[in-house]
């Protein structure tokens, strides 16, 4: 299946460094095409993710502005401060991939629904399988109780999803997270969209253009030798 771009100005059958997305509904750039690691990859590298429901064609999104997290600007408030020295949790990082996912993955509450369809579920295991996906991990006495995932790609990591069963799980382990990133020499850290939590944390709206050429920046840049090492 052929990817179709949702621009008329860029007829092209791939993701292009420039294009103009739909302002409504806000970022919806192109339908269609497929979930292979190289597609995912290169539509990384051009601000783009996949987000869809079941029964849809695969959505491709850009959305302007784009909430972002740059590493040292982390605000950690006083309850998170306090629930960190605590050491309640005991952080790990891609020692559950599956797991996680899996969590993510299941229907929140509030609808019963889920955008992490099957499909997603086996190319972001393929991603993990070739070193691009990761997890991080809350766990409480051998139990994982929390985590999210994303992709790494040069010096930006690409936040996916998280999920926490127990309270500030997925906070603690996020926390950690952004300052093993920073640890590690990762400059950007992409959160899709605006979010309450996320901007509590530090996060910030930039514009597109600014996304696109920071990651023109720091996609190429060669990780840490040390970033992601068992």
């Amino acid at each position: 299946m052929q990817l179709t771009l949702l621009d008329p100005d860029r007829p092209e059958q791939a993701f292009p460094p420039l294009y103009k997305a739909l302002n409504e509904p806000n970022g919806l750039l192109a339908f269609g095409g497929c979930l292979s690691p190289q597609r995912i990859i290169n539509a990384y590298r051009h601000g783009i993710f996949p987000w869809y429901n079941p029964g849809e064609p695969i959505l491709w999104w850009s959305p302007d502005p784009r909430l972002v997290l740059f590493p040292d600007k982390l605000k950690v408030s006083r309850s998170l401060n306090k629930a960190l020295r605590k050491q309640p949790f005991q952080i790990q990082y891609d020692r559950a991939f599956s797991r996680v996912l899996a969590a993510c993955a299941a229907p929140r509450r509030e609808d019963g629904g889920t955008w992490i369809t099957e499909e997603m579920k086996q190319a972001y295991q393929n991603l993990h399988r070739l070193g691009f996906a990761h997890s991080f991990e809350a766990w409480r006495d051998g139990e994982l109780v929390g985590g999210l995932y994303g992709i790494a790609i040069g010096k930006v990591f690409f936040g996916e999803s998280m999920f926490h069963t127990q309270t500030d799980a997925s906070k603690v382990a996020f926390v950690h997270l952004v300052r093993r990133l920073e640890d590690w020499g990762y400059q950007l850290i992409d959160c899709q969209v605006r979010s309450e939590h996320l901007l509590s944390l530090g996060a910030e709206d930039i514009r597109r253009a600014d996304f696109l050429a920071r990651l023109e920046q720091l996609c190429p840049q060669s990780q840490s030798p040390q970033a992601w090492q068992r």
